[in-house]
């Protein structure tokens, strides 16, 4: 599916990360974790192809460097945390977006069947095709981040990059989000790469959690091995295992 070889990539000739190395299976999704700082969203940023990088980067086979960009954009899409809204589009108009690749008649902008059934499924897997007609400055929060969680459905892609789609998000909300992209992701070799702060949200999106600190990568593998490192201690500078245990002692008492 995905892989990173000696990236290295920054700003103003300045590296943010260097010389990143790791690949994600079909099926299989990562989780990047880290402090702030310390290059998860340069990362992204180089993986969805806005970003110049050294190094190289490879999907399904195919370097980047031999790829078209109308390409790459047909096979990765992005969900991030959603900071303003600014026209007021119905729910429908938005996730039509996603096909905007796709949609053969450029010139009219005319959806075909296809794309109104691809658009249609995407709103009905996040639970939104009753409220098709709403404009979106009416929404919840929640509501407004699965819309767009549906546009990046109506793109069809093969992988899905999140940079902290969940932020901001009550709980629930957040679970759903997480929960709709563990379900997407386990069908037709598709693959999701997510930045995301909460560990535990990382932990339950993820098969493989990748670790870094000041541009670099700390460990990479499956969240029990990091936890059994205690590496988690070292990047985040606090005793993260302690943390979460006396948090957990709480909910015991509850119970």
């Amino acid at each position: 599916m995905l892989e990173v070889e000696n990236l290295s990539a920054g700003y103003d000739g300045t590296d943010v990360i260097r010389n990143i190395t790791f690949g994600v299976k079909a099926n299989e999704n990562l989780a990047i974790i880290g402090p702030n700082g310390c290059g998860k969203t340069t990362l992204l940023k180089c993986i969805s192809n806005i970003l110049s990088f050294k190094g190289s980067i490879t999907l399904d086979g195919r370097p980047f460097n031999k790829m078209k960009r109308r390409d790459i954009s047909l096979k990765i899409a992005m969900l991030s945390q959603q900071t303003g809204i600014y026209f007021a589009y119905s729910v429908y108009d938005t996730v039509m977006m996603g096909r905007y690749l796709h949609i053969k008649d450029r010139f009219s902008h005319k959806p075909s069947l296809n794309d109104i059934r691809v658009v249609t499924e995407a709103l009905e897997a996040v639970n939104l095709l009753s409220e098709k007609d709403r404009e979106i400055t009416k929404l919840s929060g929640g509501q407004l981040q699965r819309v767009f969680l549906a546009r990046t459905l109506a793109q069809e892609p093969d992988l899905i990059l999140l940079d902290e789609p969940t932020s901001h998000l009550d709980l629930k909300c957040q679970v759903e989000i997480v929960d709709y992209l563990k379900e997407w992701s386990s069908k037709e070799g598709r693959s999701v790469v997510g930045v995301l702060h909460d560990i535990n949200l990382a932990m339950q999106l993820s098969d493989q959690m990748l670790l870094m600190k000041g541009g670099e990568i700390m460990e990479m593998g499956r969240a029990d091995e990091i936890i059994s490192k205690g590496i988690l201690n070292l990047v985040y500078e606090m005793d993260v295992g302690g943390y979460m245990k006396s948090s957990l002692k709480i909910w015991n008492k509850e119970g």
